[in-house]
């Protein structure tokens, strides 16, 4: 039986093998999971390589395995708490059976690697056209200059509109160079009408008019941008609490989701960043962009397990359509459905 079969609930051999919890079947189309097999294909041949050198030639589960597993995961972007909770997994399988040939060892890890992505409950309906929370449903976008922001909220808008919601946009990032023209090009390109003030206003009066405006305009979804200067800077953890508490003065329980955006590409850097956004905001959900064409898209198996934050979008090309509500089932399908062990 295969891995991936395995995973997936394959039930062939149930007398000789012990139960496994049941995963559910990807919820993606074949072309959205066509697009997922493609935008992870440098991660997959880059992980799965490293751990196929590590392990050739090797019968047994010892501390050098270990050492050279725990060394191939780091440098994968992976995430330290995650890479040792790895280790431990397979730390514990190998105890009961240590000896085993390179194939088994190479199935064992790509096992456990998988199992943890797909621990916890489900995140919220993977759906656009899923029951909203609020009228209006109020998203508070945040994220470091150059991670894709602006772009994932114009993708955001398009899909929200394709389920038949009304959208409205906030251009509250008042400081930086052509943040607020950025908006308005993916506001009429998305044709989303959007709120805005001149350059250098305050971003808490912009993201408070939003929401005020989608409350009068009967708008399904608000989302607004923010800024996201250099994430070192305390100065801007601050601001966005200011727009945090403005949204919320002018609707009780908003922002329904603070969206942290992040440059896969990135690696270890988005790791940092989300840790400085988690630790100063209160941040709901992940999106994760430009996972195509890197071979750094081992943030996606740690970067959710590191903070206890749902990944909720990944960025998979360029084109309106190529922002996904993240489903872990596809995703361990892309990363793991063409490296079987039968």
């Amino acid at each position: 039986m295969g891995f991936f079969d395995d995973l997936f609930g394959d039930s062939s051999d149930e007398a000789d093998t012990p139960a496994r919890e049941e995963v559910p079947e990807p919820q993606t189309t074949d072309e959205e999971q066509e697009k997922l097999d493609e935008a992870t294909e440098k991660t997959r041949d880059s992980l799965f390589g490293k751990i196929g050198r590590m392990v050739s030639g090797k019968d047994t589960v010892d501390a050098e395995v270990l050492d050279r597993l725990e060394e191939v995961l780091v440098t994968s972007d992976v995430g330290v708490n995650t890479t040792l909770d790895v280790i431990d997994r397979v730390e514990a399988r190998a105890e009961r059976d240590p000896y085993v040939g390179a194939e088994e060892l190479e199935r064992m890890i790509r096992e456990e690697i998988a199992g943890l992505m797909l621990e916890g409950e489900p995140e919220r309906p993977a759906r656009f056209d899923a029951e909203l929370p609020a009228d209006p449903y109020v998203v508070m976008v945040v994220g470091v200059n150059g991670v894709g922001k602006t772009t994932t909220i114009g993708k955001l808008a398009h899909h929200y509109q394709q389920a038949g919601r009304s959208v409205l946009l906030g251009a509250a990032d008042t400081y930086r160079a052509a943040a607020i023209e950025q908006i308005e090009v993916w506001a009429e390109r998305t044709g989303t009408p959007v709120v805005k003030q001149k350059r250098g206003a305050d971003p808490a009066a912009v993201a408070f008019d939003t929401v005020a405006s989608a409350r009068q305009r009967g708008a399904d979804v608000a989302i607004i941008d923010t800024a996201g200067r250099l994430h070192t800077r305390s100065g801007l953890m601050d601001e966005l609490e200011k727009v945090k508490r403005a949204i919320g003065k002018q609707m009780d329980g908003a922002p329904h989701e603070v969206l942290l955006v992040l440059d896969a590409s990135t690696g270890q850097n988005a790791i940092r960043q989300a840790e400085e956004f988690t630790n100063s905001v209160e941040v709901t959900g992940l999106a994760l962009t430009k996972l195509d064409g890197t071979a750094k898209g081992g943030i996606v198996i740690g970067v959710s397990h590191e903070f206890g934050v749902p990944v909720q979008y990944i960025g998979v090309g360029e084109e309106l359509d190529d922002l996904q509500v993240f489903d872990r089932s596809a995703f361990v399908k892309a990363l793991f459905g063409g490296r079987t062990v039968t």
